[in-house]
């Protein structure tokens, strides 16, 4: 399946969103414990949007729907990102990881959306080399990449970055709601799972 791609302020964007998780998710994370897994820092405004995605999950999921990890209080970064995807492995048994992280891209590109099948290779514009991780992944594009890729994460604006998390989170909460509403034997499934 192709990755789908959309603006943040589009009005339609979060129900594009919504349709294109449902079908990712559909009947593929049967029998695995689903596991959210938002990566950035808060040291950096561009590279905050997974954390900032982390943080509102956790009052959206306030009945504990599934465990999240990397928020502003604790992120999930290029330091301790191995030994976190090793203790999501230990806990929960063969996890359905939804990736979340910042990216960049072309200028026409910038404050889009992106979701699609697979890993994300966190790190990647910024030269880093570490684990791909995700059964699908949720990218934000939050700046322009090609050149002094640090300089650019540290200057993109908050306010950009902030909508597009709250879009993010937003839209992934109900997608998730959504989908052990319609299937509540999931909910069960998913706290049998843990270790």
């Amino acid at each position: 399946m192709s990755t789908f791609k959309i603006d943040h302020t589009l009005p339609h964007a979060p129900s594009a969103i919504r349709l294109h998780l449902i079908d990712l998710l559909a009947n593929k994370y049967r029998d695995r414990p689903l596991v959210i897994l938002c990566i950035g820092t808060d040291r950096s405004t561009g590279d905050s949007l997974g954390p900032l995605v982390g943080s509102r999950l956790q009052t959206l999921f306030r009945d504990e729907l599934c465990p999240i990890y990397g928020t502003l209080e604790n992120p999930v970064h290029a330091v301790n990102l191995a030994e976190t995807l090793s203790g999501i492995k230990r806990l929960y048994q063969n996890p359905f990881i939804i990736a979340i992280d910042a990216c960049l891209g072309q200028l026409s590109s910038v404050g889009m959306i992106s979701v699609g099948q697979g890993p994300l290779k966190p790190g990647a514009g910024v030269n880093k080399n570490l684990p791909e991780v995700g059964d699908i992944h949720i990218t934000g594009i939050v700046n322009v990449g090609g050149f002094m890729e640090y300089f650019v994460l540290q200057n993109t604006r908050l306010s950009v970055v902030m909508k597009m998390a709250e879009c993010i989170a937003q839209t992934l909460s109900e997608t998730v709601h959504g989908l052990l509403e319609a299937a509540p034997y999931n909910q069960a499934r998913l706290e049998s799972n843990y270790f």
